[in-house]
């Protein structure tokens, strides 16, 4: 073959490596936006209660976070590539199982498959493109499956929006009548999910024609395996330059190994690069970044948006986090890692602070009115019309909305009304708690947030994403793989990213209690305190990586 054509070869496969590598980065984004618009629908066919609704949401980042702790096992033993396709087909059945669901159990089955397809792409492939791809252009690379886990939160928003148009369509026409009103919403959250199974399903038979990480294959001692590799997606001047850094580095750790051993993984050069990782990737998430994510339609309607709305805005915000990831991936290599965390970690501070005031703004109104709404129940039941709303809030110009926390036996709902709505508020036992009394846990009434009020609480949502987008978003799967030494890296990358999946659950699992209990501007002040540890661990304690190779960085922690 010809110079050009071998060029022209190259050039193919590296974009082709590329656009699976980041297909696998959309179904993460999917596996995180998709739940977002179903939670308008999802407890209105399936009998969920506060606690399971927050560990549907949490299902996904839980099984992220099993799965990442094994990914690098398994990476290390059977291959980057055979993990791949494993997590693609593990997507694909989950969105089966989901879609056929009619109750919690099957419905948490599913959702726990989903995430651990995540944690294993989380794990895999950005561990494939720092081995497959040069020092200059690793960057880059990573970055884009950054940009794709964004756009897949994208996709997976507009999904949601399309469906509760319909869904908002359907109800109108239905004037009324209850079995086709919940036929309604019982297609939307299905189709939202259903509709996402076909990048699952390119992801799957693309990860069949990649080849195998070549680092993995030298590690294997596959050494003219991992040069023939290297040549499909590497120029011949940068193939000799890899093979070359490969065989310094194996060369150096077979001496050390020849006249100290193996030596302690709890030497400088492997303990300090583990913790800084572990600090970014848990800070990554304590930040809130999935949660808000996760219940962004659910936040922009508190703030006072309709539901038709509030899918607008979901949009908005996460095409906004799609686009400034556009524009941060030439600078993950121009500016360096370094720079863009320290200026969006601190960008992300002033907004999650800006959240949190406007929301301690909207409910330093809410009064408790528990007794009234107890003293509205009669055989077991409760009933409150939106015109009653008015006597209890005399003093509120404007409309009021009641959220009330409940149970019958089981575990706690929630039920809110506004004075504005046409239809009562009732609350009866289903055929399961027939005999259990009805127990009101929290009852609140507040005015109804303006529409302006909301939207500018869904542009701080929105300045918060693009900060993330620009700093975090772009640089935290790359800082993971570059920082990691070789001995370590895909463990070391299994056990950060178990801290990371491991907060993210735990916010994601208390997020709807904590705002039901205390207000959603504890939550957002809790994030920003958070977000306060991850500016300063990247300003002054992370080193700067940018265009330095995987061997160099592992050699600069070896230094004093």
């Amino acid at each position: 073959m010809s110079e050009s054509g071998n060029e022209r070869r190259t050039a193919w496969y590296g974009w082709y490596l590329l656009l699976v590598a980041g297909m696998g980065g959309l179904l993460y984004g999917v596996d995180i936006g998709v739940i977002s618009a179903a939670l308008l629908y999802l407890g209105k066919t399936i009998d969920l209660t506060v606690a399971k609704t927050s560990v549907i949401v949490a299902a996904v980042l839980g099984g992220s976070m099993i799965s990442s702790l094994i990914a690098g096992f398994f990476a290390d033993w059977f291959g980057r590539k055979k993990m791949m396709i494993f997590s693609g087909l593990l997507f694909v059945l989950s969105i089966l199982l989901i879609v056929s669901s009619h109750g919690f159990t099957l419905l948490f089955i599913g959702r726990l498959l989903q995430g651990l397809s995540g944690g294993v792409i989380a794990v895999v492939i950005p561990l494939y493109l720092a081995e497959c791809l040069s020092a200059g252009k690793r960057g880059r690379g990573t970055a884009i499956f950054q940009f794709l886990i964004t756009f897949g939160v994208v996709v997976s928003s507009v999904v949601g929006w399309l469906y509760i148009q319909h869904a908002v369509a359907a109800t109108a026409a239905a004037h009324g009548n209850t079995l086709l009103i919940r036929a309604a919403e019982d297609h939307a959250w299905r189709g939202m999910f259903l509709s996402v199974i076909y990048p699952g399903v390119c992801f799957f038979i693309g990860a069949f024609f990649l080849s195998e990480s070549p680092r993995w294959l030298f590690h294997k001692g596959r050494i003219e395996e991992a040069y023939r590799v290297c040549r499909r997606s590497l120029p011949e001047d940068e193939v000799r330059a890899e093979m070359a850094q490969m065989q310094e580095l194996a060369a150096a750790s077979k001496l050390r190994a020849e006249t100290f051993g193996q030596g302690s993984l709890l030497q400088r050069k492997y303990v300090l690069p583990f913790v800084l990782a572990c600090i970014v990737l848990a800070f990554t998430q304590a930040s809130g970044i999935n949660s808000i994510l996760s219940y962004l339609v659910i936040i922009l309607k508190q703030a006072g948006m309709s539901p038709a709305h509030a899918g607008q805005g979901d949009v908005l915000v996460k095409l906004l986090h799609c686009v400034i990831t556009v524009v941060a991936i030439p600078l993950v290599d121009r500016r360096g890692r370094k720079f863009l965390l320290t200026l969006g970690t601190g960008g992300m501070i002033l907004s999650l602070l800006a959240i949190a005031f406007l929301f301690r703004g909207i409910e330093a109104h809410h009064s408790d009115v528990r007794a009234q709404v107890e003293s509205a129940i009669s055989g077991n039941r409760l009933t409150i019309s939106a015109a009653s709303l008015r006597t209890w809030s005399n003093s509120v110009q404007g409309p009021v909305a009641l959220t009330v926390l409940y149970s019958y036996g089981g575990g706690n709902k929630g039920a809110s009304i506004a004075s504005s709505e046409s239809e009562a508020l009732t609350l009866e036992p289903d055929a399961r708690h027939k005999s259990a009394p009805l127990v009101i846990h929290q009852a609140v009434l507040g005015p109804v947030p303006a529409e302006n009020m909301a939207w500018l609480a869904a542009f701080c949502l929105a300045v918060f994403v693009a900060c993330h987008s620009i700093g975090p978003g772009v640089v935290v799967w790359l800082t993971l793989s570059e920082l990691m030494p070789t001995r370590i890296r895909s463990v070391g990358m299994g056990i950060a990213l178990v801290l990371n999946q491991g907060v993210s659950t735990l916010i994601a699992g208390v997020f709807l209690s904590v705002v039901s209990r205390y207000g959603y501007h504890v939550m957002f002040a809790c994030c920003a305190a958070c977000t306060v540890i991850y500016f300063i661990t990247a300003a002054f304690y992370l080193p700067e990586t940018k265009g330095k190779s995987l061997e160099e960085i592992e050699r600069s922690f070896e230094r004093p």
